[in-house]
């Protein structure tokens, strides 16, 4: 009977670190997310756009998927538009106004080996003049032959050292001869329409111009962002404006977020633990 004993002890032990190493396994791979810094080609107005219209972005720096693909600087990032309204201002006595819409799915990229097909969710959004700002150095008078590079969200760094840091001198990022990578960290978004919830990951990432912390909208004066595409993984982010036209400038950036663990042969492969509670 103690032999019986020790045997079943010793087999509930190894079950047991069976399902510990799966359930960290899991944590782990559901932890990684993988980020796709990009510019927008051409400026996208509610006005003049159509539904269906394609959408044309390329990548800010080097991304690296989850399968292992490669994506150069510059690479492609197809698009198209799901729903736009322009604004149209109503007179009616104590009349809600309806908002300009302009809803957008990034459908693929096109990598070396030819397109690919992605859900993704956006991060965050800056537009252009919030972008340019973080695409040149700042200068702290005339003697700054350097200056500081300081990102969408928080954070800055020297050109010619390696560190980002936050506020507080944190080391929240990498600068790398292939851009600036990081470990997203949870943030929230909260506007007057509109909430979003950032999660953190263990991975480092491609982030570009845009801090770990970023998330929601950065500039885009009286517009928010309602859906950001992770809900369901619907991979569709929806701009609303509810006193002029949406508009998306060229040279805007966004920070998107793989809604799946991986892309192979030109198909979405889901993750085990999507993006919840934004």
């Amino acid at each position: 009977m103690r032999i019986m004993r020790q045997i079943l002890v010793l087999g509930m032990m190894a079950s047991l670190s069976l399902t510990v190493n799966h359930v960290a396994n899991a944590q782990e791979s559901g932890a990684a997310a993988v980020t796709i810094p990009l510019s927008f080609a051409k400026t996208i107005d509610a006005r003049k756009a159509h539904n269906g219209d394609f959408v044309t972005a390329h990548t800010m720096q080097a991304v690296t998927l989850a399968d292992g693909t490669q994506l150069p600087k510059g690479a492609v990032v197809r698009g198209h538009i799901t729903e736009v309204r322009a604004f149209s201002f109503d007179p009616t006595p104590y009349a809600k106004q309806q908002p300009s819409i302009l809803a957008i799915h990034f459908d693929e990229v096109i990598t070396p080996g030819g397109p690919k097909k992605i859900n993704a969710s956006v991060r965050a959004l800056a537009d252009r003049f919030a972008a340019d700002e973080a695409r040149s150095p700042h200068y702290q008078d005339d003697s700054d032959h350097v200056g500081m590079m300081e990102l969408i969200g928080g954070g800055s760094f020297n050109p010619l050292e390696k560190r980002i840091v936050s506020g507080d001198e944190d080391t929240i990022g990498y600068n790398r001869k292939g851009g600036v990578y990081a470990r997203l960290l949870a943030a929230d978004y909260r506007g007057k329409y509109a909430q979003a919830r950032c999660d953190g990951s263990g991975g480092e990432q491609s982030v570009a111009i845009f801090s770990p912390m970023a998330c929601g909208v950065y500039g885009f004066d009286g517009t928010y962002m309602p859906e950001n595409g992770s809900l369901n993984s619907s991979g569709t982010f929806r701009l609303e404006a509810r006193h002029h036209d949406v508009r998306i400038a060229e040279r805007s950036a966004a920070l998107l977020e793989l809604n799946s663990a991986s892309v192979q042969n030109g198909e979405v492969v889901p993750r085990a633990a999507d993006v919840s509670g934004r």
